[in-house]
C-alpha cells in the first residue's frame, strides 16, 4: 500500500520529470551527431575520410560514449557517498557549460576537430554524473510498487532519445552545424536551475572513503580496452581490420589485465567502488547480464540501419546523398515509436507481475524481428522494413523497463548509487563493443566481394585501370564511413576534378545516385547477414539471462519474497 505524504507523491513527479529531462538530453546528444556529422565537417573544414583525419571523425563519435563508460560507476559510488542529488546538479552543470562551450566554436581545420573532441569529452562527463545518479534518484522516491513506471519512462527516454537525435540533428544541421549543441545550452541550463531548487536528498548516505586504487584501475583499464576496439576497425596495413594490429593488441592485453587487477582489489580494499558482492543477489547479477547483452545486441545496429539507409536504400529511392542523413532519422521513427509505446506500459506491468515474463519475451521477440530482418532485400518494400521496426522498438521497450526496475528494486538503499552506475557501465561499455563487433563483421562481410565490383563498376566505366585498382583497394571502412556521413563516396574518392576529365556519360554514371548503392549491394547483404544473425543470437542470450532472474525480488521485503540467497535457488 503506498502510504506516502502528499507532498512526498508530488515529489516523486518532480524527480522523475527532471530525471528524465536529464537522461533524455544527455541520450540525444549521444546519436545527434550521427546524423550532423557532415555539415559539423564541412562546417569546420575537415574532411573525415582522408586516413589521417579517421582519429577525429572516431573520436566524435564515440569519445562521449567512452567518457560516459567509464566514470558512471565512480561517480555512482560518490553519489552513494556525498550525496546523489549533489552529484546529478553537478552534472547537468558540468554537461550545459560544455553543451555552451561547443555552440561558440569558430576554429577550422584539426585544431577545429581537437576542440569539439574535448568539449565532447567534457560533456560525457556530466553525462555520466546524470546517468550514475538518475535511477538512484527515482528509487529513492518512488515506493517499489511504482518504481518499473518511473524506471520505465526514465529508461525509455534514454533509448528513445537516442533514435530522436538522429531526427534532430538531421533537422538543424542542415541550417548551421552548430544549432546540434546551440539547442542543448538553454534545456541544459532550465534543467541545472530546476534540480538545484527542486530535488532533496532523500536516499540513504554512507560514509566511507573513496576507493582511489579502484578507481584508477577501472578507468585506466576499461578505457585502453575500450579504444583498443575502437581503433580495431580501423584499418591496419594491407588489412581492412585493425586487430592484429601490436598497438590494438598490447591495449586488449593490458586493458584486460588491468581490469582482472581491478575486480582483485576490489575484493581486498574496505570500502570498494564496485560493489562485487552485489553480484551474489541473482536479480541484480542476471538482470545486469541481460542488460549487456541486449546493449550488445543492438548498440551497433543504429549504425548498421543508417548506413543501409544512407548508403543504399534512400539513394536508390531518389534522394540525394546530401539529404539522406535527415531520412535516415524519420524512416527509423517507427523504432522510437515502439519504444514509447512499449517502455512505460511494460514497467507498469511488472511493478505488479514481476520483470522476468516481460524482460525474456521482449528479448525473444527482438531476436525473431532481427531474423526478420535478415530476410528482407537489400532494396527492401518499406512497410514490412518499418513493420519490423516498430516490432523491435516494441520489444525492446518490453525489456528495457521491466530489467531495470528489476536491477534497482534488488539493491539495499545505501548502495543503489553505486548499482546503478554499475548497471550503466554493462549498458555504456556493451554500446562500444557492440560497434566494434558490428562493423568487424560488416567489413568482414564487404571486403571479400567489394575491391572486385569496384574494380569492374570503374574500369567499364573509363576510369584507367591503375586508378580502379588504387580505389578498388582503399580500405572497406572508408566506403562505410561515406555511407555513414551521407557522402557521395565515388564523388569523394575521384574527385570533383577527375571526374571532369572523363567522358560526360561515364562522370554522369559515376556520381549518379545508383552507381555506388548498387556495387555496395551484393557486399553489404552478406555484412548484414552476419550483423542480423549475431544481433539475434545476443537477444536470444539476453532472454536466458532474463528468464534465470527468479521470481519478483525487492530489498527489504524478505518476509514476501526471496531473500537474496534463497533467490540463487528459485
Amino acid at each position: 500500500m503506498n502510504s506516502m505524504k502528499p507532498h512526498e507523491d508530488r515529489y516523486k513527479w518532480i524527480a522523475l520529470s527532471n530525471t528524465t529531462l536529464g537522461v533524455l538530453l544527455v541520450a540525444i546528444n549521444e546519436s545527434i551527431l550521427i546524423i550532423a556529422l557532415p555539415a559539423i565537417f564541412r562546417g569546420i573544414k575537415l574532411n573525415p575520410l582522408i586516413p589521417s583525419n579517421s582519429f577525429y571523425l572516431l573520436w566524435i563519435l564515440l569519445g562521449f560514449m567512452l567518457v560516459t563508460a567509464v566514470l558512471v560507476v565512480t561517480l555512482g559510488r560518490i553519489g552513494d557517498i556525498y550525496g546523489r542529488v549533489r552529484m546529478y546538479n553537478l552534472g547537468f552543470a558540468i554537461f550545459t557549460v560544455f553543451s555552451i562551450l561547443l555552440s561558440v566554436n569558430w576554429l577550422h581545420g584539426q585544431s577545429a576537430g581537437a576542440f569539439i573532441i574535448g568539449m565532447r569529452l567534457g560533456q560525457g562527463v556530466g553525462g555520466a554524473f546524470l546517468f550514475a545518479n538518475s535511477s538512484a534518484i527515482l528509487t529513492d522516491a518512488f515506493p517499489n510498487n511504482q518504481r518499473g513506471l518511473a524506471l520505465g519512462i526514465n529508461n525509455i527516454a534514454g533509448i528513445a532519445g537516442a533514435f530522436i537525435g538522429l531526427v534532430v540533428g538531421g533537422l538543424l544541421a542542415p541550417i548551421d552545424w552548430r544549432l546540434v549543441f546551440v539547442v542543448s545550452a538553454p534545456i541544459g541550463l532550465i534543467g541545472t536551475i530546476w534540480a538545484y531548487l527542486k530535488l532533496r536528498d532523500n536516499g540513504i548516505r554512507t560514509p566511507a572513503k573513496i576507493d582511489w586504487l579502484g578507481n584508477i584501475l577501472f578507468a585506466v583499464g576499461l578505457t585502453v580496452l575500450l579504444v583498443g576496439i575502437t581503433y580495431g576497425i580501423e584499418p591496419y596495413g594491407s588489412s581492412p581490420m585493425g586487430w592484429a594490429s601490436p598497438r590494438v593488441l598490447s591495449e586488449l592485453i593490458i586493458g584486460v589485465v588491468l581490469l582482472i587487477a581491478f575486480v582483485i582489489a576490489e575484493t581486498k580494499v574496505k570500502y570498494p567502488m564496485f560493489r562485487i558482492q552485489l553480484f551474489t543477489i541473482r536479480a541484480f547479477s542476471a538482470g545486469n547480464f541481460a542488460s549487456l547483452l541486449a546493449a550488445i545486441g543492438r548498440g551497433g545496429l543504429m549504425f548498421i540501419f543508417v548506413m543501409w539507409l544512407q548508403g543504399i536504400w534512400l539513394p536508390l529511392h531518389g534522394y540525394h546523398f546530401s539529404v539522406t542523413p535527415l531520412w535516415a532519422g524519420i524512416y527509423m521513427l517507427p523504432l522510437t515509436l515502439g519504444f514509447l509505446i512499449a517502455g512505460p506500459a511494460s514497467g507498469v506491468l511488472s511493478d505488479k507481475f514481476g520483470a522476468r515474463p516481460f524482460a525474456t519475451t521482449g528479448m525473444a521477440l527482438a531476436a525473431l524481428t532481427f531474423v526478420g530482418f535478415d530476410f528482407l532485400p537489400i532494396n527492401f518494400s518499406y512497410l514490412p522494413f518499418a513493420l519490423l521496426m516498430l516490432g523491435n522498438g516494441l520489444a525492446m521497450g518490453l525489456f528495457a523497463s521491466p530489467n531495470r526496475a528489476a536491477i534497482m528494486n534488488s539493491l539495499p538503499p545505501d548502495q543503489r548509487g553505486a548499482g546503478a552506475g554499475m548497471s550503466g557501465v554493462f549498458q555504456n561499455a556493451a554500446m562500444v563493443l557492440s560497434m566494434g563487433i558490428f562493423f568487424t563483421l560488416m567489413i568482414s562481410g564487404i571486403a571479400s566481394d567489394l575491391p572486385a565490383a569496384l574494380y569492374h563498376g570503374l574500369v567499364i566505366n573509363n576510369v584507367p585501370s591503375q586508378v580502379a585498382t588504387k580505389v578498388s583497394h582503399l580500405p572497406p571502412i572508408s566506403s562505410l564511413f561515406a555511407a555513414l556521413l551521407g557522402y557521395d563516396p565515388i564523388k569523394s574518392i575521384l574527385g570533383a576534378a577527375f571526374l571532369s576529365h572523363l567522358p560526360a556519360h561515364s562522370a554522369a554514371v559515376l556520381s549518379g545516385r545508383r552507381f555506388f548503392p548498387t556495387l555496395l549491394s551484393k557486399p553489404f547483404s552478406d555484412g548484414l547477414n552476419l550483423a542480423f544473425t549475431f544481433g539475434a543470437l545476443a537477444c536470444l542470450l539476453a532472454g536466458i539471462a532474463s528468464l534465470m532472474r527468479g521470481k519478483k525480488y525487492v530489498h527489504g521485503q524478505e518476509a514476501q519474497t526471496p531473500s537474496p540467497s534463497e533467490a540463487v535457488a528459485d
